[in-house]
């Protein structure tokens, strides 16, 4: 029995020498989990039990677990190498087929798919609606469409204005190329549906005390492109300030219909003035010309217009029209939400990562590639955004190194040969005495 215990420990120490020597080999590999060899002692029993002066049979290898810690992330400057900082795994699909990965080496295939470094298994993620809203629950293939984004006509313009109190009121007709006929005026882009931009200028004409007129032209012109002179002359929206400076309303009139609506009817009353029936066009040595493009009606918020003692002025301007435009960049954020930059300063998401997680992360199977196949004994995985619940964070331009610890390998490899001598060593002596007793014979 004591050749059978020596060799049990030999066989041992190989199995130890054996996952040692791939730690090694894989501490440069991305992703890697180290692995340790545990062992267990072996005892022979009948059905009345194994005694209590029973000797060992050795040693067995009862296990080859994975070492799941955190390796470190570190930056390589590939915006599609991602690092997860915590919890969770990536998830592939190869036709389907699932598979689980810490190696966030990806890049993109000829159709825009985010595959792993040898293109055999798509990244798994959640898509985008229309508007550009992530629809989280079911998973699929993540793909970067390079294609151009869309013109979006602008339909909101939202600023902050402050009106000086102390301006004299002007008494003489509105005049756009006058500038003694209006107090100030305020110019903001603006895009049709075809993404050409204009220019929408906003004269403001003080007319009494707490009382200021609005006159609003894109490109010069009245809205349906008419110069703005008799019998076009454009027609003012009319805010009204109460004591303390604050505006009460805008009182803005209904466009005449053809034929004219009688009685006509009341103006709107709104803390916004409303744009309708825009004709975009284009103006050419004096000709307006419509442009065939479309638009949508223009609400200009005014709710955050005052009329205080200091200078007539205006906040940068916010409206939510753009031009077409070309992806410039690509940037992950912490929660795998992948952006696409626009060359119109645009940022629209277009998916954002899923993590798994599982119950026993030490049941799964490794399958090679650094990734792992999920078994009975590991559970089934829960699918989730990064940043949720347990699940870590998404550090792009980086990558996860592999968790071994190089030194600590080293000293396992001393003491893995060490044990394998001394084994050798057992076989060894019971060899001599078996010749001393066969020698007495």
């Amino acid at each position: 029995m004591s050749f059978n215990i020596g060799l049990s420990g030999l066989y041992a120490a190989n199995k130890q020498l054996d996952v040692t020597g791939n730690n090694i080999a894989n501490v440069a590999t991305t992703g890697f989990k180290s692995s340790r060899a545990e062992f267990e002692d072996v005892y022979s029993a009948t059905k009345l039990g194994s005694g209590s002066k029973t000797v060992g049979n050795g040693v067995r290898l009862a296990n080859v677990s994975q070492q799941f810690g955190q390796g470190d992330v570190n930056n390589t400057g590939n915006v599609l190498d991602m690092g997860i900082q915590g919890q969770g795994f990536f998830v592939l699909s190869n036709d389907g087929s699932l598979s689980y990965t810490r190696a966030g080496t990806f890049k993109t295939d000829k159709e825009g798919y985010v595959t792993n470094s040898d293109g055999t298994a798509r990244l798994q993620g959640y898509g985008v609606d229309a508007n550009g809203k992530i629809q989280n629950g079911i998973l699929t293939d993540l793909r970067i469409d390079t294609s151009n984004l869309p013109p979006s006509a602008t339909s909101l313009v939202s600023s902050t204005i402050n009106l000086n109190s102390t301006a004299t009121p002007i008494a003489v007709a509105f005049n756009p190329t006058d500038t003694a006929t209006f107090t100030k005026q305020f110019t903001t882009p603006v895009y049709d549906t075809q993404g050409n931009q204009h220019s929408m200028d906003q004269y403001m004409v003080k007319t009494g005390a707490n009382t200021w007129d609005v006159y609003t032209l894109i490109d010069g012109r009245n809205l349906n492109g008419t110069a703005p002179v008799a019998p076009n002359a454009p027609v003012p929206s009319t805010m009204t300030f109460d004591t303390n400076g604050r505006l009460t309303q805008v009182s803005t009139p209904v466009p005449p219909t053809v034929p004219p609506t009688v009685p006509a009817p009341p103006p709107v009353i709104s803390n916004d003035l409303n744009l309708v029936g825009w004709v975009p066009g284009t103006v050419t040595n004096g000709t307006w010309t419509a442009n065939g493009a479309g638009s949508s009606t223009i609400t200009i918020s005014m709710a955050n217009t005052t009329q205080f003692n200091a200078d007539t002025a205006r906040s940068i301007p916010a409206q939510n029209g753009y031009a077409t435009g070309q992806i410039t960049n690509l940037t992950i954020d912490g929660s795998g939400v992948l952006l696409a930059n626009f060359s119109n300063n645009q940022t629209k998401p277009i998916g954002q990562l899923a993590l798994a997680s599982f119950t026993n992360e030490q049941g799964l199977q490794p399958v090679g590639g650094t990734s792992w196949k999920e078994t009975f004994a590991s559970g089934i995985p829960g699918y989730d955004a990064p940043q949720t619940g347990t699940l870590g964070s998404i550090v792009s331009n980086s990558l996860e190194e592999s968790n071994v610890n190089l030194t600590n390998e080293l000293v396992e490899l001393i003491k893995a040969q060490s044990n394998y001598q001394a084994n050798a060593k057992t076989i060894s002596t019971q060899s001599t005495i078996m010749q001393t007793i066969i020698q007495m014979a």
